[in-house]
C-alpha cells in the first residue's frame, strides 16, 4: 500500500494522475427549531477549472424521497422551484460565498416544511468526470417550545439594599438538549451587561463588571426546583441601576461535536432604580518641577479630597509610564514591583502616607531612565459581609511628565585592523583606541560586535568596567579554545584577535565603549558612550577551486603504458590540505568506483575494487603543488574506460577538527585499449552431398590463417533449414576444448549421433552425423572464433568468421507398396453375414508395418465413413458411427499374410454402400522412430443388402350377416399366408360408412316414417361416393391394445383363435352398427439390430353387417304385452300339440293292424318325428315352424 501511495504521489507530481473532485457538506442530521436562522456549509476540493466554483442546493422531502426539489443556485436565477422562488427573491433563502470553493446556505425563517435531505451539487468544470460532484445531509425541523416567564415590575432601591428577581424557564423538546440561563442588565441604549449566567455545562460565570462581586458572594444565581432561576444581588450600587431581564437559550449538540443554540427567549424586564448616597471624591497630583539632572531627588504628592475620609477605605497605586511602581492598601502597607522594589530596599525610593488624604512618592537619586510620565490612582474600597474588600469608585488625575538630563562626556573612539582583506584561515587582529578631552572621570566598558552582510549584529566579547572579559554566546566555544582573544594593551587601547578566521567572520567590526562614573549614592552611572567600526573582507578558500584531468595517450594497445595528470587550481599554502581521488568507470558499466586516494594528511588509500591496478599502477604527488599523476603499465581491457579526478578542499578548525569546504570533479578522460589486428581466415568453399538414410554425414571446417601461433579456436556448427530464417546451433566447442550441444541437437535427437574431431596438424575440424535421417537435410556451416590470452591472463575473443556451406540431402527408400484394385458387387439378405477382403500384393521392405482402415461410402452421404482401423500393434479402433451401430457386428482378421478381411454379421439394409480399404506402410527411422512411408487404396466393392419379399395374404371367413338388435356379431380376420415364420402381426378393424348412413344414424327415434326413404337414399349413396373409415380396435405386433372406437367403447371382445386367425366380437348390436367392416393386417419382421420393422400390410374385403330394428310393429306390440304374448304364442302350442298327438295315436293303431306284413318284412314305415319349432326368444322375429332335413325318416 505504501508503494502504491508513493507511485500515485509521483504520478500526481508529474501531472499524470489528475486531482479527484470531492464535495463535502456539513455533517447531519441537524436539529433546528421553527423560525430560527440556519446555515449549512458546503465546499469542493480537488477540482480543475476556474478558482470560483458554482453551487446548487436541492432538497428531497420526506413525502417524496426520490424527487429532487431545487432551491437556489449561484449560477442560475431560474433554478428554484415555484415553492421556493418567492423566498429566494425576498432574501429569506440565499447563498453566501465564503471563498471561491466554499459557500454557506442561509435560511432565515426556518419552516416545518423545510425538513428533508439537502443536496449540495457542483457543476462539472473538469476535463472528465472523476470523483464526487454532490453531497447530502439531513435537516430535522422541530417546534420551538422554549418559554421564559418573569413578572414585569419597577423597583426603587437605595444603595446597599439587596435585590431578588425570579425567572421561570421551560421546554418540551424531545431531543436531548441543554439549557443556559443568564441575567442581564441594560441601561438605556447601552449594550446589555451580563450580571451572572449558568452555562449549558452548568458553570456559573459573570462579566468583568460583576466577576469580583460574584467571587465574593455579592451576586448569586440559585435554581429553585426545575423551572425557577433566582437572581440575588447584595449591597446594590448606583451602577446597578437599569432593567434586569432573564434570557434562556436551548442548546443541541451537532454530529461534529459542536453545540448550537437552537432558540433564545427573553423574559419581561424588571426596572431597578438605585438611589445613591453622597460618597464622591476628587484626586490631584503635585510635584515641585518638571526638569531634573541625574542624581537629583524628586517628590510626588497624591492629594485626596473627600468627606469622612477616616471612616472610609481608600487604596492608592503609583504608575510610571503606565507601569505599576507600588500600591498602598487601606492598611497603609506599600507593595512595590520589579526594579522599584530593589531601589526601595537600597534606600533610593520611598512610598508613604503623610496623612489620611496625602500620599507621597519620593525618588532620592534620579536616573536618566527615570524620565517619563508619573501618576497615581485612588480607589475606594468597601468591606463585604465576609470581611473582604471590594473595589468601588476609582479616580485618577492627569499625568505629570519629568525629564532627567544625563551627565556630559568628551569620549572618542577609533578602530584599526591589520588588513582589510584576508584569506580564510588567516589570523585577524583589530585594535580600538579610546581618547578623552580631559582627565578620565571614571572607568570604561568595551564591547566588540560584528555586523555581518545581512546586518545581523552579534556580541563577540566584552570587557566590563571591573576588567572582566566575557565572550558572547556565539563565540563562547571558540574563545574556550583560544580562537577569540581580547586584551587591554595599555590605558585606552583594546585589541581583538580572531584566529583561524572563517568566511562568516567577514563584516563590520565595531568597538562600543561606555564611560561610567560613581554617583553620590555610590552607584555607577553611564556618563557617555561612543562606537567606531572597521570593515574586514575574508576570501573563502573554495573561491576559484577547480580540477582538470589531462592525458597525452588516450588510445593504447594491449600491454602499452599511459599517464593521467590531475591539475588543481589555485595554488594553496601548505596549511590548506587537498585530498585527491582517482575514479574509474570500466567500459560497459554505469558506475564509477574509487581507484586510489591521496588523503589530506599525505597518506595513500586504495579502493575496494582496485586489486587489478595495484601491481601495474604508480601514483605521484608534486611537492610544490597538489597535482597528482597516475601511471598505468601493461594496459588491458580492464583498464579501458573513463577516468576522473576528484579533489576535496579541507579547513582546520579552531578546535583541531577538520571541515570539508568543497569538492570538485574534473572532466572525464576516456582511455581506449585496442586489441591486435586479426589475421583469421576460414575456408569458404561450398559443396553438395546427397545420401540415403542410415549413412554418415562428413562435414569439414578448415582454418587457413590465424593471428598468433598461440591462438585458440572455438568452433560452432550450425544447420540452416529452408523453413527457418536463421541457422540452428548443433554443437559448440570452446577455445578450451569443452563441448556443448545446441538446443536443436538436444531436441532433435542429434546429440547421440554427433562425432567431433580436431586434427592435430593445422586448423582442420570435422563433424560426423551418424545414421543420417531425412530430417537431417539442410545447409551446414561452421562459425570459428579466435581467442587470445590478454595481459591480465584472461582469454578474450579477437575475431570470428563463418565458413562456406555444405548442402546435405538425405533421401528415403523408394516406396513399393501395391494393393489389389479388383472391383466387385455383392448382394445379401438382411441378417446374413458378409465378408470383404483387402489384398496387399507388395510392400517396400520386410520390416515395414501396415495400418489397414476400412471405409464405406453410403448412398446420399457426402463423405466416406471410417468403419474400423487395424493399427500397427494389431489394435482395432472403430469409427464414430460404427462404434454406435456396427461395433458388435464387425470383425477384422488376417487369414493369410497380406490378406485382411472385414466380416459384417447380421447385415442390414443401411449397411449397403461401396466398401474399400486404405493401407498405410510404416518404416523404422535410423533413430528408432516409426514414420509413414507410403499409403494406398484398394478396389471398391459395392454391397447391396435387401429385405425378404412380402407374401402376406388375408381372407375374410365370415360372410355378410343380418343380426337382430341387441345381438352380437363377429368379425373374423384370417391370414392365408405370411412372408416369414418369425413374423408378427398388427390387426385393426375398421367401420366403412357412407356420409348418408352417418346422417341417418344421427336422426331421432321418432322419425320412423322416413325409414324406407332413407334406405333407398343409402343404397344410392353407397354406389355414388366413398365411405368414411372409423377404427374399432387396433392390436399391435406386441399385443398392445389401442383405444376402442367411441361408438363401440365397452362392447368389443378380442380373440386370437390361432396364430393366423383373429376375431373381434361386437356385443349389444344396434341399428347404428349396420355397415361394412374390414380388417387390416401389418406384417412385422425382426431387424439385424433386434428391432422390429413393418414389412408390408394387407386389408381384407369388406363384410356387410345389417342390424334389424324392432321398431313399433305388431311383433313389438305383442312382445311388449305379456298377456297378449302368452295368448298368441303360448296357449296355441298345447292345443296344437294335443291335436298332433291324437292324429299320431290314430295312425299308430292303424299300423298295428298291418304289422305283420309291412313292418317285419323291412318295408319302411312312415315315421313322423317331433317337428322343430324355431322361435326367437328376443321377439325380434315371429316364431317360424320349420322342418329341417332329417326330421322325417
Amino acid at each position: 500500500m505504501q508503494c502504491l501511495v508513493l507511485v500515485l504521489g509521483c504520478l500526481a507530481v508529474l501531472g499524470v494522475v489528475p486531482a479527484q473532485r470531492q464535495v463535502s457538506v456539513q455533517e447531519g442530521p441537524l436539529y433546528r427549531t421553527e423560525g430560527s436562522h440556519i446555515t449549512i456549509w458546503c465546499n469542493v476540493s480537488g477540482y480543475q477549472g476556474p478558482a470560483e466554483q458554482h453551487f446548487q442546493w436541492s432538497i428531497y422531502l420526506p413525502s417524496a424521497p426520490e424527487r429532487e426539489v431545487q432551491i437556489v443556485s449561484t449560477v442560475d436565477s431560474s433554478f428554484p422551484y415555484a415553492i421556493y422562488t418567492q423566498r429566494v427573491r425576498s432574501g429569506k433563502i440565499y447563498v453566501e460565498r465564503v471563498q471561491g470553493n466554499s459557500v454557506l446556505l442561509h435560511i432565515t425563517d426556518l419552516q416545518a416544511r423545510d425538513a428533508g435531505e439537502y443536496e449540495c451539487h457542483t457543476p462539472n468544470t473538469d476535463e472528465r468526470y472523476f470523483g464526487s460532484y454532490s453531497a447530502k445531509m439531513n435537516l430535522v425541523v422541530i417546534p420551538d417550545s422554549l418559554q421564559t416567564t418573569a413578572t414585569p415590575q419597577t423597583l426603587h432601591k437605595v444603595e446597599q439594599d439587596p435585590l431578588e428577581l425570579s425567572c421561570e424557564v421551560a421546554t418540551e423538546t424531545l431531543q436531548h438538549s441543554h439549557l443556559s440561563v443568564a441575567w442581564l442588565r441594560q441601561k438605556g441604549g447601552e449594550p446589555p451587561v451580563e450580571v451572572i449566567s449558568l452555562s449549558r455545562d452548568f458553570v456559573l460565570q459573570s462579566s468583568s463588571e460583576y466577576t469580583q462581586r460574584q467571587s465574593l458572594g455579592e451576586v448569586r444565581l440559585d435554581r429553585l426546583g426545575r423551572p425557577t432561576f433566582r437572581l440575588t444581588v447584595f449591597h446594590l450600587q448606583p451602577s446597578d441601576q437599569g432593567e434586569f431581564y432573564c434570557e434562556a437559550a436551548e442548546w443541541i449538540q451537532d454530529p461534529d461535536g459542536s453545540w448550537y443554540a437552537m432558540t433564545r427567549r427573553r423574559s419581561p424586564g424588571a426596572v431597578v432604580n438605585v438611589q445613591p448616597t453622597d460618597r464622591d471624591f476628587a484626586v490631584r497630583l503635585e510635584t515641585e518641577k518638571r526638569l531634573y539632572t541625574a542624581g537629583e531627588p524628586a517628590e510626588f504628592r497624591c492629594v485626596l479630597e473627600a468627606q469622612s475620609i477616616p471612616e472610609r477605605h481608600f487604596a492608592v497605586s503609583w504608575a510610571f509610564n503606565s507601569s505599576l511602581i507600588a500600591s498602598v492598601g487601606p492598611n497603609a502597607v506599600p507593595l512595590l514591583s520589579g526594579e522599584f522594589a530593589h531601589r526601595e530596599a537600597r534606600g533610593q525610593l520611598k512610598v508613604g502616607k503623610e496623612s489620611d488624604g496625602v500620599f507621597v512618592l519620593k525618588i532620592y537619586h534620579l536616573r536618566q531612565e527615570d524620565s517619563g510620565k508619573y501618576n497615581c490612582r485612588v480607589t475606594e474600597r468597601e468591606r463585604t459581609v465576609s470581611g473582604e474588600f471590594i473595589d468601588r469608585e476609582s479616580r485618577r488625575p492627569k499625568n505629570i511628565p519629568i525629564v532627567v538630563l544625563p551627565l556630559k562626556s568628551s569620549l572618542s573612539v577609533e578602530v584599526v585592523s591589520n588588513s582589510s582583506a584576508v584569506l580564510e584561515g588567516d589570523d585577524l587582529h583589530v585594535s580600538c583606541s579610546v581618547r578623552t578631552a580631559g582627565p578620565q572621570q571614571g572607568r570604561f566598558s568595551v564591547i566588540w560586535q560584528l555586523l555581518d552582510r545581512q546586518n545581523r549584529r552579534s556580541n563577540i566579547v566584552w570587557l566590563d568596567r571591573d576588567g572582566t572579559v566575557q565572550p558572547g554566546a556565539a563565540y563562547w566555544e571558540r574563545s574556550s579554545f583560544g580562537g577569540v582573544q581580547m586584551e587591554q594593551v595599555q590605558r585606552g587601547s583594546f585589541s581583538l584577535g580572531i584566529f583561524h578566521s572563517r568566511k562568516e567572520d567577514e563584516g563590520q567590526y565595531e568597538c562600543h565603549v561606555t564611560e561610567w562614573v560613581r554617583a553620590v549614592d555610590g552607584e555607577w552611572q553611564v556618563v557617555g558612550e561612543r562606537r567606531a567600526s572597521a570593515a574586514v573582507s575574508i576570501t573563502a578558500l573554495e573561491t576559484g577551486f577547480a580540477v582538470t584531468a589531462i592525458s597525452r595517450t588516450p588510445g593504447v594497445t594491449y600491454s602499452d603504458s599511459f599517464d593521467l595528470q590531475c591539475i588543481i587550481k589555485p595554488h594553496y599554502p601548505a596549511r590548506v590540505p587537498v585530498a585527491v581521488t582517482w575514479r574509474f568507470q570500466p567500459v560497459g558499466t554505469a558506475e564509477f568506483h574509487d581507484l586510489v586516494t591521496f588523503t589530506r594528511d599525505g597518506g595513500v588509500q586504495w579502493g575496494d575494487r582496485s586489486s587489478s591496478f595495484r601491481t601495474r599502477t604508480a601514483i605521484e604527488k608534486a611537492a610544490s603543488s597538489n597535482n597528482v599523476r597516475l601511471s598505468i603499465s601493461r594496459a588491458s581491457d580492464t583498464e579501458a574506460g573513463k577516468y576522473q579526478c576528484v579533489a576535496e578542499l579541507w579547513r582546520r578548525n579552531f578546535n583541531a577538527t577538520w571541515t570539508r569546504l568543497a569538492d570538485r570533479a574534473s572532466n572525464l578522460l576516456e582511455i581506449r585499449v585496442l586489441q591486435p589486428v586479426t589475421k583469421l581466415q576460414v575456408s569458404k568453399s561450398k559443396r553438395t552431398l546427397t545420401l540415403v538414410e542410415n549413412r554418415p554425414i562428413q562435414l569439414n571446417c578448415s582454418v587457413r590463417a590465424q593471428t598468433s601461433p598461440d591462438s585458440h579456436f572455438a568452433v560452432l556448427w550450425y544447420v540452416h533449414k529452408p523453413s527457418d530464417a536463421d541457422g540452428k546451433l548443433i554443437l559448440k566447442t570452446t577455445h578450451s576444448s569443452a563441448f556443448e550441444y545446441g538446443t536443436y541437437a538436444e531436441e532433435g535427437g542429434l546429440a547421440g549421433r554427433l562425432q567431433f574431431e580436431r586434427h592435430a596438424p593445422g586448423g582442420l575440424f570435422s563433424l560426423t552425423v551418424q545414421r543420417a535421417e531425412v530430417s537431417d537435410s539442410g545447409s551446414y556451416y561452421c562459425h570459428v572464433e579466435e581467442w587470445l590470452l590478454s595481459p591480465n591472463y584472461a582469454w578474450y575473443k579477437l575475431a570470428e568468421e563463418v565458413s562456406g556451406r555444405t548442402e546435405v540431402t538425405v533421401k528415403q527408400l523408394d516406396s513399393r507398396l501395391k494393393l489389389s484394385q479388383a472391383q466387385g458387387n455383392l448382394s445379401a439378405l438382411e441378417t446374413q453375414q458378409v465378408q470383404l477382403e483387402c489384398v496387399v500384393l507388395n510392400r517396400t521392405g520386410p520390416a515395414s508395418q501396415l495400418v489397414v482402415e476400412w471405409c464405406v461410402w453410403r448412398p446420399n452421404q457426402p463423405e466416406q465413413e471410417a468403419l474400423a482401423r487395424l493399427g500397427r500393434d494389431a489394435t482395432v479402433h472403430y469409427g464414430e458411427q460404427a462404434a454406435r451401430n456396427l461395433k458388435g457386428r464387425l470383425h477384422l482378421d488376417s487369414p493369410a499374410p497380406g490378406v485382411y478381411r472385414l466380416s459384417i454379421q447380421n447385415v442390414a439394409v443401411q449397411d449397403s454402400g461401396t466398401y474399400s480399404c486404405r493401407v498405410e506402410e510404416w518404416l523404422p527411422s535410423p533413430g528408432g522412430a516409426w514414420y509413414k512411408r507410403a499409403e494406398g487404396t484398394s478396389g471398391q466393392t459395392a454391397l447391396t443388402v435387401v429385405r425378404p419379399g412380402a407374401a402376406l395374404q388375408v381372407d375374410t371367413v365370415a360372410p355378410n350377416a343380418t343380426v337382430p338388435e341387441k345381438a352380437a356379431f363377429q368379425l373374423d380376420c384370417s391370414i392365408a399366408s405370411r412372408s416369414s415364420q418369425d413374423s408378427r402381426f398388427a390387426v385393426a378393424w375398421y367401420s366403412l360408412r357412407t356420409k348418408a348412413r352417418a346422417q341417418r344414424d344421427g336422426r331421432e327415434e321418432g322419425e320412423e316414417e322416413e325409414e324406407e326413404e332413407w334406405d333407398e337414399e343409402e343404397e344410392a349413396a353407397e354406389q355414388r361416393g366413398p365411405a368414411e373409415r372409423t377404427a374399432l380396435l387396433r392390436v399391435g405386433p406386441d399385443t398392445v391394445f389401442g383405444a376402442e372406437g367411441g361408438p363401440w367403447e365397452g362392447r368389443l371382445r378380442f380373440q386370437r383363435l390361432s396364430p393366423l386367425l383373429y376375431r373381434l366380437t361386437v356385443l349389444q348390436a344396434s341399428p347404428r352398427d349396420s355397415g361394412n367392416y374390414s380388417c387390416r393386417v401389418e406384417e412385422w419382421l425382426p431387424g439385424p439390430q433386434k428391432d422390429w420393422y413393418r414389412l408390408t400390410e394387407e386389408e381384407a374385403a369388406p363384410v356387410s353387417i345389417r342390424v334389424l330394428d324392432a321398431g313399433s310393429t305388431l311383433q313389438s306390440i305383442i312382445c311388449s304385452n305379456d298377456a297378449l304374448f302368452y295368448f298368441v304364442f303360448f296357449y296355441p302350442f298345447p292345443i296344437f300339440g294335443i291335436l298332433v298327438i291324437t292324429i299320431l295315436l290314430v295312425r299308430f293303431k292303424s299300423r298295428n293292424a298291418s304289422k305283420n306284413s309291412d313292418g317285419k318284412n323291412g318295408v319302411p314305415l312312415l315315421w313322423i318325428k317331433e317337428p322343430h319349432l324355431n322361435y326367437s326368444p328376443t321377439c325380434l322375429e315371429p316364431p317360424v315352424l320349420s322342418i329341417h332335413p332329417g326330421a322325417i325318416d
